[in-house]
C-alpha cells in the first residue's frame, strides 16, 4: 500500500474539508470518511453533547481512537476534526498511514463560513471572531508542520480545490516513485 493510497484532510473548521473531501474521493473513486460524522455515530451523541457531558478531554480521546481506527483503512479520503492534529500520537498516524493535505482558509473566510453554526463547541463564546483567531494562531504552525500538501480553500469551488489536490498528489507520487 503505498501513503497516497490514503488521504487525510486537515484544515480548522470551516475550512472545507467535508465538502471538499467528498468532491475528492469521487475524482479518486475513494471511500469518504469523516472522523467527526464517525464519532457521532459510534457514540450516538452529537459532539457538542460529548463536549457538554465529557469536556474536551473526553471528546478528544473518543477522536484518537476513532482516528487509529479510520486511519488503517484503504483507499479512502478522511476529513479530520479541526483540532485532531493536536495530539502527537494522531499526528504520527496521519503522516504514516497517508498524505496529509492542509486545507487553509484566511480567517475571515472562516468566520464566514461558520457564523451560523451552532454544531461547534469551541465557538459558542460571545466573540467567535477572536475566538477563532486564537484558535487559528496556536494551530497554524502545527498544520503546516504536519502537512505534505497546502492548499488554500478561500474564493474557490469544492470542485476546483479537489482538482488541485489530484494534481499535487499525483506530482507527490511520482516523486515519490522516483525517489525509490
Amino acid at each position: 500500500m503505498s501513503r497516497v493510497d490514503n488521504i487525510f484532510l486537515i484544515g480548522p473548521m470551516g475550512a472545507g474539508k467535508s465538502t471538499i473531501g467528498r468532491h475528492l474521493a469521487e475524482l479518486l473513486d475513494k471511500e469518504f470518511q469523516d472522523s467527526d460524522h464517525e464519532i457521532e455515530q459510534r457514540t450516538g451523541a452529537s459532539i457538542p453533547l460529548i463536549f457538554e457531558i465529557e469536556g474536551e478531554a473526553g471528546f478528544r480521546g473518543r477522536e484518537s481512537s476513532v482516528l487509529d481506527d479510520l486511519t488503517r483503512k484503504s483507499n479512502v479520503v478522511l476529513a479530520t476534526g479541526g483540532g485532531a492534529i493536536l495530539s502527537d500520537v494522531n499526528r504520527r498516524a496521519l503522516r504514516s498511514r497517508g498524505v496529509v493535505v492542509y486545507m487553509h482558509a484566511p480567517l475571515e473566510t472562516l468566520l464566514q463560513r461558520t457564523r451560523r453554526d451552532r454544531h461547534r463547541p469551541l465557538l459558542q463564546t460571545t466573540d467567535r471572531g477572536k475566538t477563532l483567531e486564537e484558535i487559528l494562531k496556536s494551530r497554524e504552525p502545527i498544520y503546516r508542520q504536519t502537512a505534505d500538501i497546502v492548499v488554500e480553500t478561500s474564493h474557490r469551488s469544492p470542485a476546483s480545490v479537489a482538482r488541485e489536490i489530484a494534481r499535487k498528489l499525483e506530482a507527490l507520487q511520482t516523486d515519490e516513485n522516483a525517489a525509490s
